[in-house]
């Protein structure tokens, strides 16, 4: 029997606004703060508290809703969904259930086979919960609890189950990481936990419409994760139905160590959480003008940039979509085509190629590099130009990575216009031959390939300074006399 996984995903995104969602404590980088240094009553959940909405955290969950082509709700509940867990300060967490800010929306990812549309069931707002650090010392196993998190803006964003492969997953999981930066509301950096995504897994025969019995992995923060975890759960499913036996419906984690899932607690259904509406807190009103004040002020959204560099450089898919994940280098290359006219595979080949591998040998992001665009269509209309070869290019390019100095004033300093002069390079073609007699002779008995070792000695001997296509093309015409 052949089988097919059935899969929705819950991305829990964290907002990065000032404040937490119900109160003035800050939100703090987990990784740097000390515990328990931001927190006041109300994120505590201490007793005759009242929660307060932060306007900006509704701001930034119109601008992801209103990206996903939601339809946004004028009003809103916020409601306590109870359970207990350690971190849990208040025993509840304020959430919203039954009404939501936003529901109805979609999101288009790219296939091996194609475009695919994914539904959005509804996104909504809610507060983060607080973070148990599991430690065993002398005094035996206990858990610390830290609640700087809790309280923080969280935007919960579920799909319908649409998924069909563990690779569909992945690309709504990038796409969305994409989306989140762009607006500016999340920085997308999954290892420190600020996007987490759960996904819903269950397999059923080909053809059936039934859904089986689901399992939810928790709290998965990389891709790879992701991946694995439903490529490994959707295979689980199948050998237990294959063998006889049920899928329980339950919660997992995933061990990154094993490569495995383990099983952490039966899956609760709404009711166990017995959800009423939060009665400190009011609905929360969003009238039309808001919702027309921030689809005006989104910016071009990751689809609209990938389909623009398509349509106006020329590019295929994987580059415009290479260029388009961050937004900082799209811009960043938007500014290098208006500088100079160059072909813009030629400037998406040193950006992707030269300048990100200097950035990842230098732990630099592009925002924070001394090359500027200008400085970059310089170096590659240089190049285009005939002024230099490309390996000189690649040279002057490290050198100004390093001064941010011009290209130009690179080339003129240490003399390495590209050399094109026919009887120049004739001579050193002629004087390399009679260097390496017996690499001429092998090529004349056959073995064509001895030509590129040649054409190496050559350049060696111009200083790299030769144009290259002048040097091929009379080392070809004097091996052949």
């Amino acid at each position: 029997m052949e089988f097919e996984p059935v899969i929705g995903l819950e991305v829990h995104v964290e907002l990065e606004t000032r404040s937490k969602m119900f109160c003035a404590c800050p939100v703090v980088d987990l990784t740097q703060a000390s515990p328990n240094s931001a927190v006041c009553p109300v994120c505590a959940g201490m007793p005759g508290t009242l929660p307060v909405i932060n306007e900006t955290a509704v701001e930034f969950a119109l601008r992801v809703a209103t990206a996903l082509q939601c339809e946004i709700a004028p009003t809103s509940i916020f409601a306590r969904k109870n359970y207990f867990y350690p971190d849990l300060p208040k025993g509840y967490q304020i959430s919203q259930y039954e009404q939501p800010l936003a529901v109805n929306g979609q999101i288009t990812i790219q296939t091996p086979q194609g475009e695919k549309v994914i539904r959005i069931r509804r996104v909504h707002l809610e507060e983060d919960t607080g973070k148990l650090t599991h430690v065993e010392d002398t005094n035996g196993a206990h858990s610390l609890v830290d609640l700087n998190r809790a309280g923080v803006p969280l935007l919960e964003i579920v799909t319908e189950p649409d998924f069909r492969s563990p690779e569909e997953v992945r690309a709504y999981a990038e796409m969305l990481r994409t989306l989140v930066r762009y607006l500016g509301v999340n920085s997308g950096d999954l290892e420190k936990g600020v996007m987490r995504i759960e996904p819903n897994i269950s397999v059923r025969p080909k053809g059936q419409q039934e859904f089986g019995t689901k399992v939810e992995i928790k709290n998965l923060n990389s891709f790879r994760a992701l991946e694995r975890g439903v490529t490994y759960e959707t295979n689980r499913h199948i050998d237990l139905i294959n063998a006889g036996k049920a899928v329980a419906q339950e919660t997992v984690g995933w061990d990154e160590t094993k490569q495995v899932t383990y099983s952490q607690r039966s899956k609760e259904d709404a009711h166990d959480y017995r959800y009423f509406p939060e009665p400190d807190l009011p609905p929360l009103f969003v009238n039309e003008e808001w919702i027309d004040s921030v689809e005006k002020s989104l910016p071009e959204l990751p689809w609209e940039k990938i389909r623009r560099f398509m349509q106006s450089y020329g590019l295929n898919r994987a580059e415009a979509t290479r260029l388009a994940e961050d937004l900082a280098v799209s811009q960043y290359f938007d500014q290098v085509m208006e500088a100079a006219s160059v072909p813009a595979r030629s400037v998406f080949a040193w950006v992707t190629g030269e300048l990100f591998s200097l950035m990842n040998e230098s732990g630099q992001v592009i925002d924070s590099i001394k090359i500027t665009p200008q400085s970059l269509a310089d170096l590659i209309k240089l190049v285009a130009d005939g002024e230099i070869n490309q390996n000189t290019g690649k040279a002057v390019l490290a050198e100004m990575f390093t001064t941010g100095k011009p290209a130009a004033e690179i080339v003129t300093e240490k003399g390495l216009t590209q050399v094109s002069d026919g009887d120049f390079i004739a001579g050193v073609v002629a004087q390399t031959l009679a260097e390496n007699r017996l690499e001429v002779a092998s090529f004349k008995a056959g073995k064509e390939t001895v030509v590129n070792f040649l054409f190496g000695q050559v350049m060696r001997k111009a200083g790299g300074k030769a144009n290259p296509q002048v040097v091929r093309a009379e080392l070809e015409k004097q091996l052949k006399q």
